[in-house]
């Protein structure tokens, strides 16, 4: 072999990958419902299907109206997710109080979407408190706190119920190892209140302990959830993979996606045995206030990862790194950014400079 053929050489192993080798009819679009949502939802949504249009991603969308102030989802939105097994939705406003129940708490019942997702992590180029923070937050999510088990006992008096089973903690604990090993990670954590919850809290320690003994090469450790909030906001690095029941997970991975950049940058999903979800990562902000939307300076950037994220999930995975590598790219120049970024622009200049980045 010449000398001079060692550069070429060189440059294919620096430059190509192993290929992506679809199987035959993948290329086949994809229906994903889409549920635009309330507040900033309609802004980040629209913010997706124009990225998408510009990409030429094999998706179609079948739009819904759906709104936090209904009292149940409409069962054609149900149909339409069981149908594509896949869905997009902005943030549902939940009314504090009053009799309205949570449409994104029916929806994960109804679908039995019993794992929430949320990536949390330092972007190139944004500026925060603490670095090397890439944090997966794995939570139960379809019982504890939030089976909104209550009832009035006697005047004055409200009774609410936190359940846990075998059944979910095992599953859900199988999902936080099984992707923990898909994804080359090298800990998992389960965040528990079993020093006072010691029924309910050790049944969920338990469950998590005897699916750890199957995943020998994956370190295990646990953490009261007091002590891991204290510790996110010292020395967030030292965590991986998160595992938590309902309620905690909630409030865990709003603050790691604070910590890590803003509940705007922050993808996530819920994902059951048949469907997934895929929304902003932390719940957060994911409405956002009026002047956000009359000014229609929305974040769209958590959204565009989750379809990142959802495009991967699809088989799709080339579509999902130029979408990817254009946003970190925009974050990373930092020419274009909303004001929660330290910024000014609205969510179109957004939009225009992660399509100018798609190639």
């Amino acid at each position: 072999m010449s000398r001079r053929s060692l550069p070429f050489l060189k440059s294919l192993i620096q430059t190509r990958s192993v290929t992506y080798m679809p199987r035959p009819g993948d290329g086949a679009p994809r229906g994903v419902t889409l549920i635009p949502g309330d507040g900033i939802g309609p802004l980040v949504t629209n913010a997706v299907e124009q990225v998408m249009e510009a990409m030429h991603a094999p998706i179609y969308f079948e739009k819904y109206e759906v709104h936090g102030d209904m009292k149940r989802v409409p069962q054609q939105v149900l149909d339409s997710i069981r149908k594509n097994k896949v869905c997009l939705k902005g943030g549902l406003k939940t009314p504090v109080g009053g009799g309205v129940s949570s449409l994104n708490v029916q929806l994960r019942k109804e679908l039995d979407l019993y794992a929430a997702l949320v990536n949390c992590f330092n972007l190139p180029g944004l500026p925060t408190r603490h670095q090397n923070v890439d944090i997966v937050v794995i939570r139960e999510n379809t019982e504890g706190e939030y089976s909104g088990l209550e009832h009035e006992v006697v005047p004055g008096v409200v009774e609410s119920l936190k359940v846990i089973t075998k059944f979910c903690s095992e599953r859900i604990a199988k999902y936080a190892f099984e992707y923990a090993y898909l994804n080359y990670r090298k800990k998992v954590t389960a965040v528990h209140k079993a020093n006072i919850m010691k029924l309910a809290d050790g049944l969920f320690l338990e469950s998590c302990r005897e699916v750890a003994t199957k995943y020998p090469s994956i370190k295990y450790n646990e953490i009261i959830v007091d002590n891991c909030c204290m510790q996110l906001v010292s020395k967030p690095e030292q965590f991986d993979v998160m595992v938590t029941p309902n309620l905690y997970g909630n409030l865990v991975s709003n603050t790691a996606a604070g910590i890590a950049g803003g509940t705007g940058v922050m993808p996530g999903g819920n994902v059951g045995a048949d469907t997934a979800v895929f929304e902003q990562g932390a719940s957060a902000g994911n409405v956002g206030n009026e002047k956000v939307v009359e000014q229609k300076k929305a974040n769209p950037v958590a959204l565009l990862l989750s379809s990142a994220m959802m495009l991967r999930h699809l088989q799709f995975p080339s579509f999902a790194d130029r979408l990817e590598t254009a946003v970190k790219r925009v974050i990373s120049e930092g020419k274009y950014r909303t004001k929660d970024l330290g910024g000014d622009c609205t969510t179109q200049e957004i939009v225009d400079a992660v399509i100018a980045n798609l190639d």
